[in-house]
């Protein structure tokens, strides 16, 4: 047996030839082409991973839709269950399993009149979530064809109903969510940001009257009572700024500036007409400046006969001569208007003398 430490110790004999070193064996050169493998390898996991949460983020964008109609909610997928709940038109649903005609999903229940999620500020007045299921008809999907035009054609009737004396109970509630819906489900589709005034102007009317039917409707200075709120026309204008609906928020945020009641006093027409005649300064193409032109020119009109009251008999000529231009700037500038119509009706009563405020009687 070869002692082979004794060998590789021992110096070489001069008379045999010194061995050359072996090469190394390609064979045992596997580390780089094991290190790119296992990058491969990882690169192409990484971008599974990728692709699989891609998938499931657009799935989950799928699944999001809403109800044209009324819908009973059910424990489990058979109409002899027990019921949970009514789900409104415009309710929000998120789809969690399908079984033959019947879909498992969550929805939001509350009564006609509660406040949907997208116009409320904390959670707690958002109403209950629950999950159950309904019957696979009239939901819209953020799949279906032409969905956001269906949903449109669906708040345009509920708007309808709604300005009926007769008309179906919370139909103003379920025009408001359907619009709201376009927005949440379709973001880019053409009507989205008239679908997100829309809601916006529903429940600014709904809470204007609410404001208007309260004892501090009628006090003179706008902070001595409660606002209507703004976040939904604000909504509109961060999101659509440069439109003719963030042309219309602007203008509906006058109201929170007005007086309650002039109670005779030249201060509060004063200031409004102020305010709107800044509005049509800044906003000339906006939808609402003929409304707003008119209004500026009401209450030059009405400062005519105030001013008297107050014995400025200066300034009650420079309104008249103001409320002369600013309707006529409205007949010429607006002349396809309503509004045109009105302020040619409130020239001809300036130009004539006859007061357009107050009790008196020629």
């Amino acid at each position: 047996m070869i002692d082979r430490g004794l060998a590789i110790s021992s110096p070489p004999l001069p008379s045999q030839p010194i061995a050359p070193i072996p090469r190394i064996s390609s064979c045992m050169l596997t580390s780089i082409p094991e290190t790119n493998t296992a990058v491969k390898l990882i690169t192409k996991l990484l971008l599974l991973i990728a692709l699989i949460v891609l998938g499931n983020s657009l799935l989950f964008a799928a699944d999001r839709g809403t109800l044209v109609r009324e819908a009973v909610i059910y424990i489990s997928p058979d109409t002899t269950s027990n019921k949970l709940g009514q789900v409104e038109r415009g309710r929000e649903l998120i789809l969690l399993d399908k079984s033959r005609n019947w879909l498992h999903v969550e929805a939001l229940l509350g009564p006609t009149n509660a406040p949907d999620p997208a116009f409320v500020l904390d959670d707690e007045d958002e109403g209950k979530t629950i999950s159950g299921w309904i019957l696979d008809t009239g939901i819209v999907w953020a799949s279906t064809p032409n969905g956001d035009r269906i949903l449109f054609g669906a708040a345009v009737d509920s708007e309808d109903e709604a300005s009926r004396r007769h008309g179906r109970r919370g139909a103003a509630q379920d025009a408001l969510r359907l619009y709201r819906r376009i927005y949440d489900i379709f973001p880019t589709a053409p009507q989205a940001g008239e679908a997100l005034y829309r809601a916006a102007d529903i429940q600014w009317q709904i809470d204007k009257s609410d404001m208007q039917s309260r004892p501090s409707a009628r006090e003179k200075e706008s902070y001595l009572r409660e606002g209507i709120d703004e976040h939904s026309m604000k909504q509109v204008m961060k999101k659509f700024p440069d439109s003719k609906w963030a042309q219309l928020a602007v203008f509906h945020l006058i109201d929170n500036k007005l007086c309650g009641d002039w109670q005779g006093s030249s201060k509060c027409p004063e200031k409004e007409a102020d305010l709107y005649e800044k509005y049509v300064k800044e906003h000339p193409d906006s939808p609402a400046a003929p409304e707003a032109l008119y209004d500026a020119a009401s209450r030059r009109s009405a400062l005519i006969e105030i001013y008297k009251t107050e014995e400025q008999p200066k300034k009650s000529d420079q309104s008249k001569n103001l409320a002369i231009s600013l309707a006529q700037q409205l007949v010429s500038k607006y002349p396809q208007s309503d509004w045109s119509s009105r302020g040619q009706t409130l020239l001809f009563l300036i130009q004539g003398g006859v007061p357009t405020y107050g009790n008196a009687i020629q």
